[in-house]
Formats: C-alpha cells, sequence, structure tokens
C-alpha cells in the first residue's frame, strides 16, 4: 500500500490549491482526479461561461463611446475563443505545475476506505496525516413532473461548451447560471425564455440590482418570466414545452436547467466513517470535520458557500492547518456574505450583506446610495449605462457591513470594498483612502460625503 502525508481527493480548484500549498511546504501529496485537473470551473463553469459574455459585454461598452464604428458578434469566433479557454476540454497545461511541486496525481475516482485510508482508482492508498475531501458539486434536478424524460437537456456543463447556438433556449431557473446564459445564448443569436418560480431573479441580492438586470435582459430580447413556477415538462419532436403553476407555456428547442446544486457526496465512502452520504460535510472553522481531526472537508462540498474564490480560500486554510498554523474564519465576509459578482451586462458585485440580510441579522444600519458612473471617470467608463452602487454602513459602529455595486464593468471594484469590511476599516479612515481622478472609484467619496464624513 502506498503512503502520503496528505491524500487530496478532487483536483478543481479547492483541491488543486490545498494540493500545491501543501506539496511547496515539502510533504508527500497525492492527489486524486477521476476527470480533468482544473475542475468544474475551468472547463465548464466560470471561465468558459465569462468567455461567452465578454463579447458582448465589450460590444456593449463599445457602443457607449461616441466615435467607435461596431458591429455584431462573429459567434464562430466567439465558440473558438471559448474552446481556447478551455484548452479544448483538455488538462495537459495543468500537469507541469503538479509535477514540479511533487504531487503524484492517480487519475481514478477517490472515496473513503476507512480513517486515513482511500480507494483511488484501482488500489488503495493510506494517508499519515490527513485526508481532504475537495469533490465539488453536481446540478440539481427538482420533481418536475417529465423533467427525467427530456432527451438532451442541458445543465451549465452544455450549455458552457455547446458546439451551436440552439435557435429556442428554454432556461429553467433565474439564479446565477440562468442570468448569464440567458445574456450569452440571447446576444449570440438565442430567443431565450427564462422561468422562474421566485417573484424576481437573483433574489439572494439587492432589489435594484435584480431589477436592472432584468431590464437588460429584456432589452436585449429575453423572454423573463418570474413567478411562474415550471411544474411540466413534454417533448414532442424537436420541440420541448414548459407549462408552469399559473397555466401558461413557452416552447423551445433546448432545455437548460439552471435550478442550483449540490454537495457531490453520494459516492465519496462518507458511510466508511460514520459520516451521512448524500448532503453537504459538515465543517468547523478550520475546516475539519467534528470527531475527525485527520478528515478535511474544501470547497463546494462543504455547502459554506459555492464559490470558487471562497473554496481557493477554504483550502489555504486547511492545508495552513494540516502544517500547523492555526487560522480560523473570524470576519464578515464568508459564507453566504462572501464576494460576488455575476457577470452580465449591467455587472452585479456584492460583498457582506444586503439591506435584507442584514435586517435579518438585527443590525441597525444607514443606506447610502450613488451612481456608479456619476462622476468624471464615468464620462469614459460606462457612459449613459445604468448602475448603482449601495454602501451598507453599521450605525453604531461606523463600519462598512455591506456593499452592492451594478454597472459596466465593475467586477474589480469590488475589492476595495472587501478591503474595508474585512479589515472592519471606520468611515473616518476610509476618508483618507483617496480615490485616484477621473476614476469611477470616487463614488468611495459620495459614501463619506453622504455619511457626514
Amino acid at each position: 500500500m502506498r503512503s502520503f502525508d496528505v491524500v487530496v481527493i478532487g483536483a478543481g480548484p479547492a483541491g488543486e490549491v490545498a494540493a500545491g500549498r501543501l506539496g511547496e511546504r515539502g510533504l508527500e501529496v497525492a492527489l486524486v482526479e477521476d476527470r480533468l485537473v482544473g475542475g468544474e470551473c475551468a472547463y465548464w463553469a466560470c471561465m468558459p461561461s465569462k468567455a461567452l459574455l465578454r463579447p458582448y459585454e465589450a460590444l456593449a461598452e463599445a457602443r457607449r463611446i461616441p466615435g467607435v464604428a461596431t458591429g455584431g458578434l462573429d459567434v464562430p469566433a466567439v465558440l473558438a475563443r471559448r474552446d481556447e479557454v478551455i484548452h479544448g476540454l483538455k488538462d495537459d497545461a495543468q500537469l507541469p505545475w503538479i509535477e514540479k511541486r511533487g504531487i503524484t496525481l492517480i487519475r481514478g475516482h477517490g472515496r473513503l476506505a476507512g480513517e486515513r485510508r482511500v480507494i483511488a482508482g484501482d488500489e488503495e492508498i493510506e494517508a499519515r496525516r490527513a485526508v481532504m475531501l475537495a469533490g465539488g458539486s453536481v446540478p440539481l434536478f427538482p420533481p418536475i413532473e417529465g423533467l427525467d424524460a427530456i432527451e438532451g437537456a442541458w445543465t451549465n456543463r452544455e450549455a458552457t461548451t455547446a458546439s451551436e447556438i440552439p435557435g429556442r433556449l428554454l432556461i429553467v431557473g433565474g439564479g446565477v447560471v440562468g442570468a448569464e446564459m440567458a445574456q450569452a445564448f440571447q446576444s449570440l443569436g438565442s430567443q431565450v425564455v427564462l422561468v422562474e418560480g421566485e417573484r424576481r431573479l437573483l433574489p439572494q441580492e439587492e432589489e435594484y440590482a435584480c431589477a436592472q438586470m432584468t431590464e437588460s435582459l429584456t432589452s436585449l430580447g429575453v423572454d423573463i418570466r418570474t413567478g411562474q413556477k415550471a411544474t411540466k415538462l413534454t417533448q414532442h419532436g424537436g420541440t420541448i414545452t414548459v407549462t408552469t403553476a399559473d397555466g401558461n407555456t413557452a416552447q423551445a428547442d433546448v432545455l437548460l436547467v439552471a435550478l442550483g446544486r449540490k454537495p457531490s457526496t453520494e459516492t465519496l465512502g462518507l458511510e466508511t466513517v460514520g459520516l451521512q452520504p448524500g448532503g453537504p460535510v459538515e465543517v468547523d472553522s478550520r475546516m475539519r470535520v467534528p470527531g475527525h481531526p485527520w478528515l478535511y472537508a474544501i470547497g463546494d462540498i462543504n455547502g459554506r458557500v459555492p464559490f470558487t474564490h471562497m473554496g481557493k480560500y477554504q483550502a489555504r486554510l486547511a492545508a495552513d492547518c494540516v502544517l500547523g498554523h492555526d487560522h480560523t474564519l473570524s470576519h464578515g465576509a464568508d459564507g453566504p456574505l462572501s464576494p460576488r459578482v455575476i457577470f452580465t451586462d449591467p455587472q452585479i458585485a456584492a460583498v457582506g450583506h444586503t439591506t435584507e440580510t442584514a435586517a435579518e441579522a438585527g443590525l441597525e444600519i444607514d443606506v447610502y446610495d450613488a451612481e456608479t458612473s456619476g462622476n468624471a471617470g464615468g464620462s469614459f467608463y460606462g457612459r449613459g449605462a445604468p448602475g448603482t452602487a449601495r454602501f451598507l454602513v453599521d450605525r453604531e459602529r461606523r463600519i462598512l457591513v455591506g456593499c452592492t455595486i451594478t454597472g459596466s464593468e465593475i467586477a474589480d471594484f469590488l475589492h476595495a470594498a472587501t478591503i474595508a469590511i474585512v479589515g472592519e476599516v471606520p468611515l473616518e479612515r476610509l476618508r483618507h483612502a483617496v480615490p485616484a481622478f477621473p476614476t469611477r472609484s470616487e463614488i468611495w467619496l459620495r459614501l463619506l460625503e453622504q455619511a457626514g464624513v
């Protein structure tokens, strides 16, 4: 039986970071993966979806600039660039960094076989110090009548790697995947119908942000049907029909199911160590599984928050714990409050509380809004585009506890707010962080002016 210091099951972003951090520090690490090194984000989610979204975003921004001649999108070129981004669904480019760090890559499905034991492919291996579970998540298929009978239904995987643009696309689910793919495929030539059972899209974010995005998608031509829960799906020939709870119907050539994801724990062998498969793996602040000090769960699999960047962050925490460094989660931007970006046009970037979650947490807050492009920088970027920056300030402590920014190409604005929230920087100190002129970062001046600082 081969033996390693640490065995990492899953070579997605979280597993890669954990294995790399441990390997760099001299530990013997086995990384077990039965698909592609890089995981869902690299090949079927974050990266290809942004490759499909970016061309329209750039075109929309160019059209706002006087003197720039613009045409339409070259769909074959967009798809070809997407294929470059995902390396043609091959992970050869990922292997050199693994070899450089002395990590042993084992191709095959990984599952627990008892304490510090892992079945990796067709062999059993031992973990002398720790096992890290980084198996990610899989699409969720709620019990909609007829869904199981739909042939060729898409999940995010088929949508982000599609080789052709369907004439009509039906998207069931108005979360991040549904909204982003609605924009991507409508801009590339599909007629998209987006069905969401809740009264609005993106119910976890600020309502004004959803309203701006909904208006943008509608103006692009997306048929948005909110408050209409899908109750039945049928397929006759090449046509798929959805029936909603109010009796309305819509038809399309292709169905995309975008109704959320669940931790991939059914086949991890959790039962061999007394844990229940099928749901998230509970962890403490160091990503350790309670009662199993040798076992860690990082990324989507622990159910804390389904963001790649937070999975990578958790991987660093877990790896450092194995190495004897005690870091714990003790800030205001973890879990549901983590930084998050939706790459529609307008983009939606948020961190910390929304007005709704702040109220649920019992916080007394002051709310300050500013037009994202309502300053000198907005003369050159996001000109005339809708966008609002909302700052939530804890009234007693006078610190930022939440921020939502919408607008053209504002994703990179978010990190300043994340630093302010995690660092609990008082407004009186923030006044000395002077934004350069002329940039849209002057939204921070509007915050301070309204707060009377």
